[in-house]
């Protein structure tokens, strides 16, 4: 099965964005990325995008196609349709073409400590630190995160506000406050407790809907309001 289609991508030069039209025929198993691909190799070079696993472990090819964040390498183009309309992540700033600058992305999720936090580390004589089954049901869904960007790009509320730390970086502290090996609970609360933190968040759930791993990053943040609120309240009678 081959079908003609029309990619049209929402390109940056570094002054301007623009759309341009490209048309091509698609075969049975081509993803976005593949068309992507074909584009730079045979129509036009100078096309940018970021990509590289292929197989959606690395999450570098995240863009908007038809208005909805998704993994260019995961999404076959005979199932959106004739016409792909193709553009970069929103609220980051787009360095060329599809490509987009996550550096305030990964700096927010740097800041809530995504790492396990013990007082007894000793690298010199390490230990295993024993877990039960629930305690790691507890967290693991959200483990799997692949940092691509798409929850932050669906958020209203970080392209509303600059300072907002996203559903990546939330969920990511809940993953480590929810660890029953991490020690770092109530410092990492007190980093996610501010207006720029969970309380800023509208429970819109697009996050959710357009995660690649379905991972659920509005359930995330609302658990991480719950742990806010008694990290509050225990704080005042201190």
């Amino acid at each position: 099965m081959e079908r003609e289609v029309l990619f049209r991508i929402r390109r940056f030069d570094g002054d301007k964005s623009y759309w341009q039209d490209f048309r091509f025929t698609a075969k049975r198993g081509m993803t976005v990325l593949d068309g992507l691909y074909y584009i730079k190799e045979n129509l036009d070079g100078s096309l940018a995008f970021r990509a590289s696993c292929r197989m959606g472990v690395c999450g570098s090819c995240a863009v908007k196609i038809n208005g909805k964040p998704r993994l260019a390498c995961e999404t076959q183009i005979l199932d959106i349709g004739s016409t792909l309309e193709i553009e970069p992540l929103d609220n980051m700033p787009v360095l060329k073409d599809l490509i987009v600058d996550m550096d305030d992305f990964f700096r927010k999720h740097e800041a809530v400590k995504p790492y396990l936090m013990r007082e007894d580390d000793d690298y010199e004589n390490p230990k295993e630190l024993l877990q039960t089954p629930k305690e790691l049901h507890a967290y693991y869904d959200f483990t799997l995160c692949i940092k691509c960007g798409a929850c932050y790009s669906a958020c209203p509320a970080s392209a509303t506000r600059s300072d907002y730390l996203g559903p990546a970086a939330i969920t990511a502290a809940y993953r480590f406050c929810a660890d029953s090996r991490d020690e770092g609970k109530e410092e990492r609360l007190s980093l996610v407790s501010g207006s720029e933190g969970v309380w800023r968040c509208h429970f819109n759930a697009e996050c959710s809907e357009v995660c690649p791993k379905s991972i659920e990053p509005a359930k995330a943040v609302q658990k991480m309001r719950l742990m806010s609120a008694i990290h509050m309240i225990k704080s005042i009678f201190r």
